[in-house]
Order: C-alpha cells, then sequence, then structure tokens
C-alpha cells in the first residue's frame, strides 16, 4: 500500500490549463511569435525551459527565452490566476488520502507564489505535508526532477512507496523516470489514449470520480 500520494496541481486539482495556454499565446503574440493555441495547449503541463524549445529555435530562445518566460508570468498573475477555481472534491479527496494514513505533498511546475493560490482556493493548505515548485527543480517535467524533490521532503518514502496523481504524459514520464507510479486524471484535458501511453497505471475522470472509486484504487491496496 502506498506511503505517500504526490499531487500535481495544474489540470489535476485546479481548472488552469486554458488560462495559462492564453497566457503563453499572448506572450509570444507580444515578441511577434504567433503559434495556434491548440498547439500551446498540448504542452502545458512543462514548465518553460521545456515547453519554449518546441516552438523557438535555440537562437529566438537565446535572444528572447528568458523575456517571454517572464512576460508570461506577468500576464498570467495579472489576467489569470484570479480565474482559476479548484475542481470539485479536492479537499475532499486529500482529507480521504490523510484519514487512509497516506502522507500528501504537491509537485509542480508553477511559481511560489502561484502555489500558494492554488493552495487557498483549493483549500488544502492544512492538509499538504511538503510541496515543491519550479524552483526546486533544474529542469521541469517531463524531466524527474521535481518528484524527486518532493520525495526528498517526505523522509522515510521511497520512489515505490509513492504515487503521483497527475493530468499530463509529462507528469506520467517525470514521474517514471523517478521510478513512481502514475494514476492520471482526464480533467485537464489530455486523451485517456496518451496518458496510459505515457506510463498511467490507471485513469480517473477527476478528483470527484477518484474520491468516489477510492476503495477500488491502487491507492487502497
Amino acid at each position: 500500500m502506498p506511503k505517500a500520494v504526490i499531487f500535481d496541481v495544474d489540470g489535476t486539482l485546479v481548472d488552469s490549463v486554458d488560462l495559462h495556454a492564453r497566457a503563453w499565446h499572448e506572450a509570444f503574440a507580444d515578441f511577434g511569435f504567433n503559434f495556434d493555441t491548440g498547439s500551446i495547449r498540448g504542452q502545458i503541463g512543462k514548465g518553460g525551459d521545456q515547453l519554449m524549445p518546441v516552438f523557438l529555435s535555440p537562437e529566438e530562445l537565446d535572444k528572447h527565452g528568458a523575456a517571454i518566460d517572464h512576460h508570461r508570468s506577468a500576464l498570467f498573475k495579472d489576467r489569470y490566476l484570479q480565474q482559476v477555481r479548484p475542481f470539485p472534491a479536492v479537499r475532499d479527496l486529500f482529507q480521504h488520502v490523510l484519514h487512509d494514513g497516506k502522507r500528501v505533498a504537491l509537485a509542480s511546475s508553477s511559481k511560489q507564489d502561484e502555489l500558494e493560490h492554488y493552495k487557498r482556493v483549493a483549500n488544502i493548505g492544512d492538509l499538504v505535508e511538503a510541496h515543491t515548485t519550479s524552483e526546486d527543480a533544474e529542469q521541469s517535467k517531463p524531466q524527474p526532477d521535481i518528484f524527486q524533490a518532493a520525495l526528498q521532503r517526505l523522509p522515510g518514502v521511497a520512489a515505490h512507496d509513492a504515487i503521483v496523481i497527475g493530468d499530463t504524459p509529462y507528469d506520467a514520464q517525470a514521474a517514471a523516470k523517478a521510478g513512481i507510479r502514475t494514476i492520471g486524471l482526464l480533467c485537464g484535458g489530455f486523451a485517456e489514449d496518451d496518458l496510459r501511453k505515457a506510463g498511467c497505471i490507471a485513469i480517473y475522470r477527476d478528483p470527484a470520480d477518484l474520491l468516489a472509486r477510492y476503495a477500488d484504487s491502487v491507492l487502497a491496496r
């Protein structure tokens, strides 16, 4: 039976994926780069260090990358952060996980202040033992740094003792590189087939669905 559950945040606990995609689209456009919002959305779940190289050449990254990333962050906070809402039953799921004797951590590519906002809107700040942010990883998902850092903040929990819950293939790929199994949620907008191909061992609609079927899930075994 798992000892700890490590949750991704964007698209897993809070409904923010479309908002992040819009912020990236606008940030790119303000620097003269016009990319399809749908294509950008398919990369949400990665940090800027992994997302921007999908769209920009090495020369463009060197010239504009840092400025675009900073601009994107400011746009998101100014225009979109206050629109983020939690998915149903997030707090209830966390309480159930804790009541079941498991420890809870968050592993996100978000900035620290964004993560604190998410914890407030989802009303889970008092239920989280540890968290990581973009500042805790040299490389973002799909590299394993974020999940490795989360494990380090959970003393006594080895990779095989933990389960990641995320909404993107990048969560599953990063977790696998860290030796952790992943449960996938569909609420972030990725297709079930994409999540399974990335290595998710089970798929649920959203936190409420996982809570409703918790007794039959790998979390209860």
